[in-house]
Formats: C-alpha cells, structure tokens, sequence
C-alpha cells in the first residue's frame, strides 16, 4: 500500500497523467487572472472619469479621456475574449481528464478484483465491491471534473487579490486580507473533521449496495417466504444508517459557508471604512478605491463556495482511499512461470502429497491427505456434505491453497504453474453455473472465444443441448437473461457442459452437475459426461452415485479423508459407507 494521505496517494495513481494536470492547471490559473481584471479595468476607468488628462493611463502618454476609454474598451473585449479562450481550455482538460482517470482506476481496479484468490471475496460482500467500482470512481471523477480546478481557482484569487491589495495599499491590505488565514487555517480544520464521517458515508453506502444486491438476486426467495417486510425493515435500517452518516457530514460542512461569509465580511468592512478613510483624506486615489472594493467582492465569492469545493474534495478522499484500498491490496494469489506442453499435461497424472487445508476459523478439511488422479482416468468423488468434495476442485484450480503439502502435476508442484495456464489446462462446470446476459451461441463460445459457430454447434450436440435449443424462436440466438433465468435449471447446466467441451482442456472437473435436474435430464448429461470424459482425466463430483457409476474409480471422502477407493461393483461388494448411500438412492435399504 503507497505511503502518505489518500491525496498524495491518488497523484500518485496519475502519474501518467503529470503532463496533463500541469496544464490543466495553468489554464485554471491563467483564466482566474483574467477573470480578476475587470475590477482593475473599473477602477482605471473611474480614475479617467474623475482625473481627466492626469488619470493613471494619461501618465504612459495616452492624454486624451475619451481614447483613454476607446483604448480601455478594447482592453475589455481582449481580456474577456482570453478568459473565455482559457475557461474552454481548462474545462476540456479537466473533464477528460476526470473520464479518463475514471475509465483506468475502474479498469484497473476491476482487473486487480480478478486476480485475487476466493478467500479475497469470501471476505468481501459482493455489493460492497461494486459500491467501490461504480459510487467510488464516480466520487473520483466529479472532484477532477470541477473540485481541482475550483480550489486551483479560489488560491490563485487569494494570491492575486492579496497582491493586488499590497500594491495599493498596505494598509488596506493588512486589514483586509487578515481574516484570510484564518479562514485556510479552518478549511483545513474542517477537512480533518470531515474526513472521518464521510468514510463512514462510503461504508454505509457499500453496506447499502451489498443488501440492495443481495435481495434483488434473491427476489424469488423473498417473495415466497412473504418477507418483503422484513426486508423492507433491513433496507430502511440501512438506509437510515447511510442518511444519518451524511446527516452528521451535511451539518459541519453546512455550517462552513456562513463562518466564511462573517470572517469575509470583517475584511470587506474594512476595505469599505479604512479605504474610504485613506479617499476622503485623499492619500489613496478615488479609482484604486473602487479597485479595492471590488476586489474584496470578487474574493467573497469564491470562498463561499470552499466549503462546497472542500466538502467534494473530502468525499473523493473518502472514496480514492476505498478504491486505492482495494487496488493496492496484495493478490493472494502468486505464481510461477511453468507453462507445459498439452501432451505432457495429457499424459501425467496429478499427485496429492500430505496436503492439508482449512478454511479460515474452521476445523480442518483435509489432513495429510494422498491422492493419485491418474492421467485419463475417470474418478468419481462421493460424499456426504462438508465432506471436502469441493475443496478439492477449489485446490487444483488454486481458488485455495494447502496450508501444508502440495499438489504436483506435469512434474511441478502447482504454485510453479503460470496461473493463466493452470486454469486454461482445466474445464469447470459447477454446481452453480454462471451463464451471462447474451446469447446461447456465445455463453457456449465463452469456453472457446476463437471457435467458429459450427465448432460451438458441434459442441452443443455432444452435450445434447442442440435439440432444445433448434425449438426456441430465435434458436441459437435466443438471449437467456441475467445469470440464464430464461433457462430451466437442466438447459443451464447443458450449455455448461457445451462450454466446457468447447474448451478442450486435458482436465474436466464436474461439481454436482446433475444434482438439480430431473431423472430425464440427468440421464442425457450422463450421456454427455461420458462422451466427453473420455481420452481426458475427469474428476466428477456428484450426490447421486448413478452419475459416476460408470467412473474408472471411486473415491468416497468422509470427513476430509478418503475411506473407500476403487470401481462401483467393488465398492457395493465391500458393504462400507458407499455402499450404504447406493442402497439407500437404488431404494434397496430396509
């Protein structure tokens, strides 16, 4: 994690972007003096107005009033004409420069998300991470978009006013520009105290987004156990949560204007009584007195709108320090630069050595366990729930890691492996199938991103999904909504299996895929599994044993060790735990 506050944090992240921000930068400065001419312009004219022939301008040769005026005029139209050339400038950097700080940090963000191991997100709540990709980064950009140049424009008035006001009169000035400090001193004194409630802000806004999330998946769930009101309580708990973290941050940085205005107001009273003062006794010229009371209301303005600008800026920090968060955590992850042959994959077997694994806080799955996967071999894995039939899928894809042991395949334990290889040597199809919003032709093609549409088919057929998919309307074109709800539950698991052959990894690696489907469906994706395991190793996790009946061997996991190994038939024969379960499915048992 980078050193330092979230802001220098967040200039750190746009170091690429220096060049850019320094102009943007100038353009901001240069546009606010420009802007700050005017009352200068005003002053000179009042001075030609009053003074005649012996006005300011008169003293570099211009003696005639009415040119004095025509040359002031044109003056205007060049100064107004730069500030408006400079406020184009400023803003089109600016502005692209917030979109594209916004459109890199997400990516950057979501990219550094993906590498992350499965412990990262088990920790995590779904809706929390989003909070951070969309609501934070969106913080971001609308503090590039206008806070930077707003605070780069309000210092710049500061200093060129206070400049201005010594030139004129010191004395004016030391009585005029004196609240300023004060008024730094409590910005800054206002930031550190908004710093901890808007932090707060973001939490309940990703706490809110996790519950807005999770019960929007769960729609159908909520429905059918009539809980919309107690999920109505959740959402307006939350919601009152998120409401009063802003409630507290709203009431100090509402309070921040009207203590800028009275300290402003001190200074501008005594612009108003010493200057005028310093005029009526004729040591300060009528025309640098209208200068200075119109300076000192050009600097009222602005930093009325600090508090607005500092409150921007403490939400972005609130914000850049999730997302930086987040982006700086370490990938759990490491890996190697082993990147075998396919054949040598194909024909190597994958050896379990003395591997042990727990999940965080929780008793041990596996202790010391030894397992052979033998290349091209089927192996069917069985056992009761939290038996450790998942946890081993989740240990060859490295979604965890042993705590002690290791796992060699190819010849190299499998933190040697590049990870980008590991996973692409391996076709999953999970208990839980995650489909994406877009057609059937292309969620099977997701497995193969380089396949043509008549390998995609040829895929299809083998997982006999062609036949379904040939009576839909719009056939292989048919879109199957958010997460496949279009789809029944065996037509998801079917377009799985199609993407999993299309990928044509030496390992296939089946978790509970006929495990929520009716017998029919579960007799053609027996049909399909079978086609598919072949010339390839396949470990097959399953709850109905009729789904690895046909396995090479069978390993049945009982509290994280295996206790029976080896074909159906003997297992039924040996009268141990498998054969039991066989009994009790087959409806043999008494």
């Amino acid at each position: 994690m980078s050193e330092g506050g979230p802001f220098k944090r967040l200039l750190n992240y746009m170091s690429s972007h220096r060049s850019t921000i320094r102009l943007a930068s100038a353009c901001s400065i240069t546009n606010k003096i420009w802007d700050l001419a005017p009352p200068l312009l005003i002053g000179l004219a009042v001075d030609v107005v009053v003074l005649k022939e012996d006005s300011f301008i008169a003293s570099y040769g211009l003696i005639d009033p009415w040119h004095q005026l025509v040359f002031l005029s044109i003056l205007t139209f060049a100064i107004w004409g730069l500030e408006s050339l400079f406020e184009y400038f400023y803003g089109i950097l600016w502005r692209n420069l917030a979109q594209t700080v916004q459109h890199e940090l997400r990516l950057d963000t979501f990219d550094h998300v993906q590498k992350q191991g499965m412990g990262w997100f088990d920790e995590r709540q779904k809706g929390d991470v989003l909070a951070i990709l969309n609501d934070d980064i969106n913080q971001l950009e609308r503090f590039l978009d206008k806070g930077a140049n707003d605070l780069l424009q309000v210092s710049t008035t500061v200093l060129v006013v206070g400049a201005v006001f010594l030139l004129i009169s010191w004395q004016v000035a030391l009585f005029a520009v004196l609240p300023i400090p004060i008024i730094v001193w409590g910005s800054f004194r206002y930031q550190r105290s908004l710093e901890p409630r808007y932090a707060e802000v973001r939490k309940s806004a990703g706490a809110m987004n996790a519950l807005l999330e999770n019960d929007l998946s769960g729609m159908s769930t909520i429905q059918s156990f009539t809980a919309e009101a107690r999920e109505m309580k959740r959402v307006e708990a939350l919601s009152n949560e998120y409401r009063e973290a802003n409630r507290e941050a709203i009431r100090l940085s509402a309070a921040f204007t009207p203590l800028i205005r009275m300290a402003i107001l001190c200074g501008f009273t005594a612009t108003l009584l010493l200057g005028g003062w310093m005029t009526l006794e004729g040591t300060l010229a009528i025309g640098a007195y209208s200068v200075l009371v119109f300076m000192t209301q050009r600097l009222l303005w602005p930093l009325t709108r600090l508090g607005e600008t500092f409150d921007l800026y403490q939400r972005a920090m609130a914000s850049s320090t999730r997302v930086l968060d987040v982006l700086m955590s370490p990938t759990e992850v490491e890996q190697g630069g082993f990147v075998p042959e396919t054949s040598t994959m194909e024909s190597s077997s994958i050896l379990f050595s003395n591997v042990d694994f727990s999940y965080p806080g929780r008793e041990p799955v596996f202790s010391k366990l030894n397992l052979e996967l033998r290349s091209g071999e089927t192996v069917g894995v069985v056992g009761s729930t939290g038996a450790g039939k998942t946890t081993l899928i989740r240990l060859l894809l490295r979604f965890a890691e042993p705590d002690n042991g290791s796992i060699h395949w190819a010849g190299k334990p499998l933190h040697e492996w590049r990870l980008e290889r590991l996973r692409s040597s391996m076709a999953l199809v999970d208990q839980h199938i995650t489909l994406f919003p877009t057609t059937i032709l292309e969620n099977i093609r997701y497995g193969n991103p380089q396949a043509t549409d008549a390998e995609v088919h040829d895929a299809a057929k083998l997982a006999e999904v062609a036949d379904f998919v040939e009576e839909l309307p719009d056939q292989w074109g048919t879109m199957v909504g958010e997460g496949g709800h279009r789809l029944s539950g065996g037509q998801r698991q079917r377009l799985a299996i199609a993407r999993a052959v299309l990928k044509n990894a030496p390992l296939l690696l089946l978790d509970e895929a006929t495990s929520a489907v009716d017998n029919e469906t579960e007799a053609a994706l027996q049909r399909s599994i079978s086609k598919i395991s072949q010339d390839r190793t396949a470990v097959i996790i399953a709850h109905r044993l009729s789904t690895v009946r046909n396995a090479d061997r069978i390993l049945v996991l009982d509290r994280g060790a295996i206790v029976e190994d080896g074909a159906h038939e003997e297992l039924v024969e040996i009268g141990g735990i498998y054969s039991r379960m066989w009994a009790v499915q087959t409806g043999q048992s008494g």
